[in-house]
């Protein structure tokens, strides 16, 4: 019996011939060891089948060295049945033989099982060694099983390898996969010469876990003492500093990588290209990505996501074009980044394009491209669409699900969303963090005290009520329509609380009114030597600027130095904006000018605001022109904060000038927001034809708002005519609206027309509107 050409290929020529050489047993039983080795190394089971039959035909079945190779050859090559077959009918079984069969099955996703297996050689009286422990470590890690890892860790302390190598860096693995990085460093720093796989899964553990720094500082050690980086080194090292975009450490590391000949390895050049584009260094990555000359799917893959980060719309087209003519193939991974940026941009006509191209592919019915099909209409606002993804699927996973319930959140399908939790619950399907999040966030926009009071009670009955994510969620919903004992509770109830968590609670207190609560509660974290994240501070220097409590704000702004997060936008754009409501605009310019290094369009935005608070057109328009002179492009908001000072301050000519720039030298359209404030200019300073003819000629739908600056702006300047225009429009807009009744009546009643005035009163009265009487805080 000849073997196939690729065996031939590979030195073999036939077994017979192979067996007949090796006369003694001995002989024989290396040769099949040999030829069983080669079986597992290419995946070859018609060759280990035949080598089966031999080790039969030479009555080796009760031998306990060929049985082995036997088993891992089975395992190698995913013949689990067979394997499990052969254990179960071998007569003599050693350590080798059960941590082949624990290895396989876990190699081959069976961890539950491999463990199942473990635990029988225990009661066998079998002592693991060094290698059987780091197979079921890998399984405890898989499972993110902390509890048995520990008893693992207790295991090879009383056989004494817990300083082994294989242990000690599967040890580490598990400890990462489970959060416990204290136990990861200790496990790591009781090595007294730890080698490269150690390091490289302490590092992993650091970046897993958002310690990017400590990670960047262990590879710096690394480094320091001489080692060697190999390409798990450097992809480990990498993803920390896109963590932390310290680029310049990341250049350092590249030239480490040109130096270490990795740079033809390419999962190390994919690592440093996402680096590059999450470091905003769109150029370089793509300069690294031209240069390569392997691309495998991955690297495609890398850069497509890269730009789609960005939202380069163009770019990622033209790549993926690219990619189809240099003859590489789409996977279910490329459309999936495809749709989900064609939703983050709101663009379905392109979407639809990849649509067709993923159905004639066949990629539809992966789970992973129609969840982010779904993503994609979602963000497109065709739910619909979306629905009919859904309900086509034979098997949806509960990422589909949650990817519906995100779709009715975002899109305000409120009864949508609620039918489908029933549904879901009704199909009996255990809902998890992510779905009880969504639904709460929906319950939370639609004010639904009573859905969410009886989703909390789901939660508590699911275990999910000491979870952070959803008992985050809970304080968040609580917060609209709860009260300050309800939120305590539900933060004492979860089990191990983070900074998200610990940031909802006093954005809670702060939504409620609780100023000087939250204030006291980020005092406590702070006594806990526990770090607040920038959103906290985001959070706290709001309510400092609430209260206009400016020597308050002045410790927070000390202690944000402190921390390091003067360069973060969302804080420094705080900063500016609390002192400018606690009425100290030089200190807001002080906070801007450290920044000046580091410009950023929000940061110009909250200063331009704080300048517009106070009178300071003049310095608004310096800023402006500085945003030029730095390179940024302006935002909508930048628009809007100019042209309403220029509103506020009278200056319609400057104003008029900047709204017409938008297009004429930004080339972008002005969008409602910025269409509303320019029509409030024209109207509040006299124009009011002029601001008739914007609200015809804009390319959206009028809305109240901008009728009611007209009919402010008749009112002031005494343009009759205009007024009942204005206001016919306004009330068939808005006729709820009690404002616009109170306009149109106090106009009436200053030109006389007392029947118009008692008729409208009438007819307010009808539809039930009423105005709120006013009320004064002061002396409370």
């Amino acid at each position: 019996m000849r073997l196939t050409p690729r065996l031939r290929h590979l030195g073999v020529e036939t077994l017979p011939s192979l067996f007949n050489r090796s006369r003694g047993s001995e002989q024989i039983q290396y040769a099949l060891a040999a030829v069983l080795t080669l079986s597992s190394k290419e995946n070859l089971p018609v060759l280990g089948t035949q080598s089966h039959a031999q080790i039969v035909k030479r009555g080796l079945h009760g031998d306990t060295f060929s049985q082995n190779n036997l088993l891992v050859m089975y395992t190698k090559c995913e013949l689990l049945a067979e394997a499990l077959k052969l254990f179960s009918e071998m007569p003599k079984r050693n350590l080798v033989t059960w941590t082949s069969i624990i290895s396989g099955l876990i190699q081959s996703g069976e961890y539950e099982m491999g463990l199942e297996f473990y635990v029988q050689m225990m009661t066998s009286g079998f002592r693991p060694n060094e290698f059987t422990l780091g197979s079921v470590l890998q399984a405890c890690s898989k499972l993110e099983s902390f509890e048995l890892g520990t008893c693992l860790h207790g295991t090879s302390y009383k056989i004494g390898i817990e300083v082994d190598f294989c242990v000690a860096s599967s040890l580490l693995h598990v400890y990462a996969k489970c959060g416990e990085v204290g136990a990861a460093e200790h496990v790591f720093e009781s090595l007294s010469d730890p080698d490269a796989a150690c390091w490289n899964a302490m590092i992993g553990a650091y970046v897993d876990n958002g310690y990017s720094h400590e990670a960047i500082g262990l590879v710096r050690k690394m480094h320091g003492q001489g080692l060697v980086f190999d390409r798990f080194t450097f992809i480990s090292a990498l993803k920390g500093i896109s963590d932390t975009g310290v680029v310049k450490f990341g250049q350092q590391v590249h030239g480490l990588v040109i130096q270490s000949k990795m740079d033809l390895v390419p999962p190390v050049m994919n690592a440093l290209m996402n680096m590059y584009f999450k470091a905003a260094r769109k150029k370089s990555a793509l300069d690294i990505f031209h240069k390569l000359k392997r691309r495998d799917i991955v690297t495609w893959n890398t850069v497509i996501t890269g730009l789609a980060q960005i939202e380069d719309l163009e770019g990622v087209v033209n790549l993926f074009s690219e990619m189809l003519v240099t003859g590489q193939m789409p996977n279910q991974i490329t459309f999936s980044i495809l749709f989900r940026m064609c939703g983050t941009m709101g663009n379905l006509s392109v979407g639809n394009q990849f649509h067709c191209l993923a159905f004639l592919l066949g990629f539809t019915n992966y789970t992973v491209v129609a969840n982010s099909l779904i993503s994609m209409f979602s963000g497109c606002g065709e739910m619909e669409y979306a629905s009919y993804i859904f309900e086509s699927l034979q098997v949806r996973s509960m990422i589909t699900w949650n990817e519906m319930f995100s779709g009715y959140n975002l899109n305000n399908c409120d009864r949508d969303a609620f039918k489908l939790f029933r549904i879901l619950i009704e199909t009996g399907v255990d809902p998890n963090e992510f779905t009880y999040s969504s639904i709460l966030g929906i319950c939370c926009k639609a004010e639904q005290t009573e859905t969410a009071r009886q989703i909390h009670v789901g939660v508590i009955k699911s275990g999910f009520d000491s979870n952070c994510f959803v008992g985050s969620s809970l304080i968040n919903a609580y917060a609209t329509f709860g009260n300050i004992g309800d939120l305590l509770k539900i933060f004492q109830n979860i089990n191990s609380i983070d900074v998200a968590s610990r940031s909802s609670m006093i954005s809670a207190l702060l939504s409620q009114g609780h100023n000087y609560e939250a204030l006291i509660f980020l005092n406590s974290l702070t006594e806990a030597s526990e770090k607040p994240d920038e959103f906290i501070l985001g959070s706290v220097l709001n309510a400092c600027s609430s209260l206009t409590a400016f020597g308050l704000c002045k410790c927070i702004h000390s202690f944000v130095i402190k921390m390091g997060y003067e360069d973060h936008i969302f804080v420094a754009s705080s900063v500016i904006d609390t002192y400018a409501k606690c009425g100290d605009i030089a200190s807001s310019r002080m906070a801007f000018d450290k920044l000046s290094c580091n410009p950023d369009p929000v940061v110009y935005n909250s200063m331009i605001t704080a300048c517009a608070q106070h009178g300071l057109f003049w310095e608004i328009i310096e800023l402006f022109e500085m945003m030029k002179h730095d390179n940024l492009k302006p935002t909508y908001s930048t628009f809007v904060s100019v042209i309403s000072a220029c509103s506020h301050m009278g200056f319609v000519d400057e104003g008029r000038r900047i709204f017409d720039s938008i297009t004429s030298i930004h080339g972008i359209n002005p969008s409602k927001e910025i269409f509303g404030s320019f029509i409030d200019l024209l109207a509040r300073n006299g124009f009011l034809e002029e601001a008739k003819h914007a609200i015809e000629e804009m390319p959206f739908e009028p809305w109240s708002a901008v009728w009611r600056s007209v009919l402010s702006g008749c009112k002031v300047h005494r343009n009759g005519e205009l007024a009942k225009l204005a206001a016919r429009y306004l009330l068939q807009l808005d006729p709820e609206d009690d404002a616009a009744y109170i306009l149109v009546s106090n106009m009436l009643s200053e030109q006389g027309k007392w029947h118009d005035v008692e008729q409208l009163r009438n007819m307010s009265k009808d539809r039930g509107i009423t105005k709120e009487a006013g009320r004064s805080w002061i002396g409370k």
